[in-house]
């Protein structure tokens, strides 16, 4: 036997030999705490329901689940961390609506490929957006709104450019003919401040931001953007069923984790993620917050964002719609 011979011998018996091993490493994931990197400030609504998701995992896993905030560069720096995080499981992301369906398609610059760079997971919430008024608006159903502004330019105030009321704002123009300026504030904050006080008589906003002065009585909804009626507010229409078939425009976060990520650790934050989204009292929590859970398997989340990057990119080409960085 050759010495050649020998240390191939060797190698293949270390290698078996290691192989349990290995096996065993890739059963116990996770060994060692997890992060999710969140691309917004703590508050937001991609923050809170994530830390509700990581809470509960920390529980049932022997790792905890940390939450990191990376805010600014409409969430691309932070996508970009994710996206280049080694694909071991132990890094994963809040990919949103803006994040992932938008910037694609409204940023020159992308430090990532929003449908090639991430191992996609499961979506996690959907935030339904609705058109709000001031009490004092003339117009105050969607079929009014939308042959109003057809003749003659009505102002909309939302949340700042490129963000997913300004988008679903764009859409909802694009799909009925509607001339809207868009009044852009900074957040839905100051945007509904001017609402309320009348300044501005129309609004795209979340339900989460509207919901408390519409019960209230402050301020009147007129339809929201989901394809079915948002639990929050079941006597107000869709736009879909109102003016528009087929419109469908919404917030969103999901969790997704680095290209190359083990298709068993997927699986198993799929199912775990799943899980407890499934959980009736989980769900009962999120439409409190005014979100609704959207569990998935991966390949039902790979799709739809793929269909959103497609739907988001027509809708900035048709309004022109870009935003610096």
């Amino acid at each position: 036997m050759t010495i050649r011979t020998k240390a191939t011998r060797r190698a293949v018996l270390a290698a078996g030999l290691a192989a349990p091993s290995v096996l065993r490493a890739q059963g116990s994931w996770p060994e060692r705490p997890v992060r999710i990197i969140v691309p917004f400030p703590p508050g937001q609504a991609a923050d809170t329901v994530t830390r509700l998701v990581a809470d509960e995992l920390s529980k049932r896993w022997p790792q905890r689940v940390v939450v990191e905030n990376r805010g600014g560069g409409a969430g691309a720096p932070a996508l970009e961390a994710g996206a280049r995080a080694a694909p071991d499981g132990y890094t994963l992301t809040a990919g949103t609506s803006g994040t992932l369906g938008v910037n694609p398609s409204v940023l020159a610059r992308v430090p990532y490929d929003a449908e090639r760079d991430f191992a996609f997971i499961t979506n996690v919430a959907v935030v339904p957006l609705l058109l709000v008024a001031h009490p004092s608006f003339p117009h105050q159903d969607a079929r009014a709104l939308a042959a109003a502004a057809k003749a003659a330019p009505l102002d909309c105030a939302t949340a700042g450019p490129a963000t997913s009321q300004h988008m679903a704002a764009e859409l909802f123009a694009h799909r009925t003919g509607a001339r809207l300026n868009m009044v852009h504030y900074r957040g839905s904050g100051p945007g509904v401040a001017d609402l309320l006080s009348g300044n501005v008589k129309l609004m795209m906003d979340s339900v989460i931001s509207a919901l408390p002065h519409i019960q209230a009585g402050k301020l009147a909804p007129i339809a929201v953007t989901t394809p079915e009626r948002a639990p929050q507010l079941p006597q107000v229409p869709t736009i879909a069923e109102a003016v528009s078939p087929g419109y469908g425009a919404y917030g969103w976060t999901g969790l997704v984790g680095p290209a190359g990520m083990p298709a068993e650790v997927v699986r198993k934050v799929n199912a775990d993620v799943v899980s407890i989204l499934r959980e009736p009292a989980m769900a009962a929590r999120f439409v409190e917050m005014g979100v609704i859970a959207a569990p998935g398997t991966p390949e039902e989340f790979g799709a739809f964002v793929r269909r959103e990057i497609a739907q988001w990119r027509e809708v900035a080409r048709a309004a022109n719609v870009r935003l610096e960085g």
